[in-house]
């Protein structure tokens, strides 16, 4: 099947829900290229797995994969650095939490406007998510609006736009949005500590599970039994 009429667009595929989600929608309205990124996470080699087995299901062809040893040698960051433990959902408060890795999606974009630019593509896709989310400043809206500026002026045709489809979105409404795409979800991996089972006590893996259940879903991953006190 031929995609030539379509227009290009990169999406930046983590291998998570909300990004599987996004690919859905890139693959569906344009000649969808994607990338991924790894950058020293904990569960990165599971996050690379997700990355290829979604697009050989959504028939992506064209893939890039780079690695980002900048944010692991920064740290800072629980995700990157095994001195700082992730902590349970239940254990945080209001202020940004130790997963955040600092100014990661600037990372992420700058090779995805490279790339968009040596492609000629004219969207980037990233399924940067504000409401129900862990607080990350770089998934606010304001981000990709001066993202979009920077990327106006600094192009040669300027013409790239950075496109966030679900940052308004609920949780629960991207599980049914993904359900009516045919999202891969049984594919993807959101766990912030594990690679074997998903631990459901992180705060990503809380996310999920909530708005899996909102949605009125099962959710296809394993995750570790949980264990009855007694």
């Amino acid at each position: 099947m031929t995609h030539s009429h379509k227009s290009r667009a990169v999406v930046l595929l983590s291998g998570g829900m909300d990004s599987s989600v996004c690919a859905a929608l890139a693959a569906r309205d344009h000649d969808a290229t994607a990338l991924h990124i790894s950058y020293g996470q904990r569960t990165e080699q599971r996050e690379r797995d997700s990355f290829q087995r979604i697009c050989d299901r959504l028939e992506i062809h064209e893939r890039l994969v780079v690695h980002n040893e900048a944010l692991t040698l920064i740290g800072g960051s629980a995700l990157t650095d095994d001195r700082i433990a992730v902590p349970e959902s239940h254990s945080l408060g209001q202020d940004i939490p130790v997963t955040y890795v600092p100014f990661r999606n600037a990372h992420f974009l700058a090779v995805a406007v490279s790339w968009a630019e040596v492609l000629a593509a004219s969207k980037i896709y990233i399924g940067a998510v504000e409401q129900d989310s862990s607080g990350y400043p770089d998934c606010r809206p304001a981000y990709y609006e001066a993202f979009n500026q920077v990327i106006r002026a600094g192009t040669k045709e300027g013409g790239i736009e950075v496109v966030t489809p679900l940052i308004a979105m609920r949780k629960s409404q991207i599980v049914r949005l993904g359900l009516e795409l045919g999202a891969p979800f049984d594919l993807t991996w959101s766990c912030y500590s594990r690679e074997d089972r998903a631990c459901g006590v992180c705060d990503s893996c809380v996310l999920r599970l909530r708005a899996f259940h909102e949605a009125g879903a099962v959710d296809p991953l394993p995750y570790v039994p949980v264990v009855q006190n007694v």
